[in-house]
């Protein structure tokens, strides 16, 4: 592959902080190579429909430490029809960029995927909170949600002990559990549901209830968006986790209890240092691997390095809790 005259970078699917971090550092690294760099504007939508603009070392000034991302974000389905990926690469040929650079998570990732079998040079960078990307250890995004999730656990505490409640705080995370494993053993939690690991309501009953026994104050329960949402759908359809949880528990327990649905304040917010420093490195070195002729690869975080894998390698690994951390959690939650 020659090397690029001019790529472009965007973000797509959900926004994660560091992102704007990384797009700093994809800008200045390029420009320092004589690459020019166009941000394409909402994802892969903006994509299809031309919406670039030519990025310059001052349109990228101040931004290392906002949340978001100054390119915008969206999921496409058009992107994902024959189609919709022609009209792509009509615009990558039209505007003759070179390269590609991708932010985001596993469905940026097939996006990414698809432009590079189609023969472009992409080189996509793990921005995802779920952290659930499996060749690396830190995706950009991931210290924020889990440091935001803990503040607020914090702060939940204080009114639990007061009010002597049981208190339900679901947090992001679908498929993969995460943010609610780091943030409860972070923070402390009597309890984390997963979807990882089968549910055991009685258990966690069981635990509160002897808690409470012996004198303590409170309890908080840390849930997973995704734990047993399609088991526990009823005739209304499917309730939240954190809804059934603590209905479960209030009536087994007869405590008080009370429900916390952090949703997308997880998603905003200063990226740490930890994202910042994360995204400053996989965006230079994402610039690397184009200006040296090198696609379609992911560039990610290996215990503290940087390390390349191949995209279609990269999909089709899959990641795992570890299951140490989440016994630790267990046995550190204990009366």
């Amino acid at each position: 592959m020659p090397r690029p005259a001019r790529i472009g970078v965007l973000t797509s699917g959900g926004d994660a902080p560091g992102m704007n971090a990384a797009i700093r550092a994809v800008v200045r690294s390029a420009l320092s190579e004589g690459i020019r760099v166009f941000g394409v504007e909402r994802g892969f939508q903006g994509l299809i429909q031309g919406a670039l603009v030519e990025l310059t070392s001052r349109s990228v000034a101040d931004i290392i430490h906002r949340g978001g991302t100054i390119l915008r974000s969206a999921r496409s389905e058009e992107f994902k029809t024959p189609e919709g990926l022609a009209k792509a690469l009509g615009v990558l040929k039209r505007l003759s960029i070179d390269g590609l650079i991708v932010l985001g998570g596993d469905g940026s990732f097939r996006g990414a995927r698809d432009l590079v079998h189609a023969g472009v040079p992409v080189v996509a960078i793990p921005a995802t909170i779920d952290n659930d990307i499996a060749c690396t250890d830190q995706a950009i995004g991931f210290d924020t949600a889990v440091n935001t999730v803990v503040g607020a656990i914090n702060k939940i505490r204080d009114t639990a002990t007061s009010h002597e409640r049981i208190i339900v705080v679901e947090v992001m995370g679908r498929e993969a559990g995460y943010i609610a494993l780091h943030a409860g053993l972070a923070g402390g939690a009597e309890s984390i549901l997963i979807p990882e690991v089968p549910a055991d309501l009685d258990e966690v009953c069981a635990r509160i209830s002897f808690a409470f026994r012996v004198g303590k104050a409170h309890s908080i329960v840390v849930v997973a968006e995704g734990v047993g949402t399609d088991a526990w759908a009823d005739r209304d359809g499917p309730k939240s986790a954190a809804m059934y949880v603590g209905n479960y528990i209030m009536e087994k327990t007869g405590l008080e209890t009370r429900i916390t649905i952090l949703g997308h304040l997880q998603r905003g917010g200063t990226p740490t240092a930890l994202d910042q420093i994360v995204a400053s490195r996989l965006g230079h070195a994402a610039v690397g691997l184009l200006a040296a002729g090198q696609g379609g690869r992911v560039v990610t975080m290996v215990k503290g390095e940087v390390r390349t894998f191949d995209i279609d390698e990269a999909l089709a690994m899959r990641k795992s809790i570890d299951p140490e951390m989440y016994r630790l959690a267990h046995v550190l939650s204990s009366i």
